[in-house]
């Protein structure tokens, strides 16, 4: 059950002039699957969108913040701030999953939990905050929702991506660099969904999903982590 949008807006502190801009950033592409929908499309336009504002926000506000730090530094930051994981944690704080439209059976599978469409609503909610005014609006909303993970991160003495962090365990239990292949792509191309399968030692540990073989790698690297870390 979709709660009314109108919370969401006092959540992250804007109040959008057209409506229809933050419901388009709310339809997950399961929605289109029940019939009737007629013209309506999912959210991936404004994702692709929102991505993009993601990154230049993250790497603008980074490089102001760290002037000590170097390019490897301010890389592995920038990936842990914007990865599927965080994006989550993130989307869940204003339960962004709530108000998402979904179709039954993508919400039967916890879709509204489900951590790769938290992240990809949350960049297409930042692509309508843009389309409904203007970058600095979205650079105030990720200001808002992102700075408490730059802190937390930047503190850290040791960044590392959820690649790195697998290819360390790897390395360390079996004494090997883990490789990366895909498995499959999907979908039109401008909305294709790959997976991929992370391997050690040419057998696989696990695959991911994503719209972007990124994702889909990083995905797989975390589920991989955990399976090694014994946490599934």
């Amino acid at each position: 059950m979709n709660l009314p949008l109108d919370q969401l807006q006092n959540k992250i502190n804007f109040q959008f002039k057209d409506s229809e801009k933050l419901n388009q950033a709310l339809i997950h592409r399961s929605f289109l699957n029940e019939g009737g929908r007629g013209s309506v499309q999912s959210n991936e336009r404004y994702e692709f969108l929102g991505d993009a504002i993601l990154e230049l926000w993250i790497s603008d506000a980074l490089f102001k913040k760290f002037p000590e730090f170097d390019e490897g530094k301010l890389t592995n930051l920038r990936a842990l701030i914007v990865c599927t994981k965080n994006l989550a944690e993130v989307s869940e704080k204003i339960k962004l999953g709530d108000y998402l439209f979904l179709s039954k059976g993508e919400e039967r599978h916890g879709g509204r939990q489900n951590q790769s469409i938290l992240a990809d609503t949350f960049e297409a909610l930042t692509g309508a905050i843009y389309l409904d005014s203007d970058i600095y609006q979205a650079f105030n909303f990720l200001d808002q929702q992102l700075n408490k993970s730059i802190i937390k991160f930047s503190s850290k003495k040791i960044l590392k991506d959820p690649k790195s962090v697998f290819q360390e365990i790897a390395q360390a239990k079996k004494g090997i660099t883990p490789t990366y292949k895909t498995i499959s792509e999907s979908g039109p191309d401008h909305q294709k969904t790959f997976e991929v399968g992370v391997y050690v030692d040419d057998q696989l540990v696990a695959t991911g999903k994503g719209n972007s073989k990124q994702k889909a790698q990083e995905a797989a690297s975390i589920t991989a982590t955990k399976i090694y870390n014994n946490l599934v």
